[in-house]
């Protein structure tokens, strides 16, 4: 059952769950150096940092920009709205699974979603600069 997308959306929604139940966190394994977990923490705090930047910039694209054209300014507002929205979404999925992984003793989880953030504001950036460039008056 898990094979099927039933499957797989009820394993997302225990995941999802899990965000909020710290207890059942700590419970898992054995407690880790609280260096670790304090690192860890911080790591999600930069990952929120960057998020909220994105979702400002977002607002400051869409309230601050009246002279580029509409479809580009809401646009780009949008792509960094929702760009802030996933990274922070991320950063606890993140901080769970990490967390998760150094209480059972296992190897730290790999993403590729750095790589995926870096090319999302490069691309962000590039159609600004483009824009700006061009001077794409609405």
């Amino acid at each position: 059952m898990a094979g099927t997308p039933f499957g797989k959306v009820r394993a997302a929604a225990a995941g999802v769950r899990l965000w909020f139940s710290p207890a059942r966190i700590r419970s898992q394994g054995e407690t880790p150096d609280y260096r670790f977990s304090l690192a860890n923490e911080r790591t999600f705090l930069a990952w929120l940092r960057t998020a909220l930047a994105l979702v400002g910039g977002g607002f400051a694209v869409a309230q601050f920009l009246p002279d580029l054209h509409r479809s580009v300014r809401a646009g780009v507002a949008v792509v960094l709205l929702v760009g802030g929205a996933l990274v922070a979404a991320r950063a606890v999925n993140h901080w769970v699974r990490v967390e998760l992984a150094m209480r059972r003793g296992e190897d730290l989880p790999s993403t590729r979603f750095p790589a995926l953030l870096a090319a999302g504001v490069i691309l962000v950036s590039a159609v600004m600069v483009t824009t700006v460039a061009v001077g794409w008056a609405g």
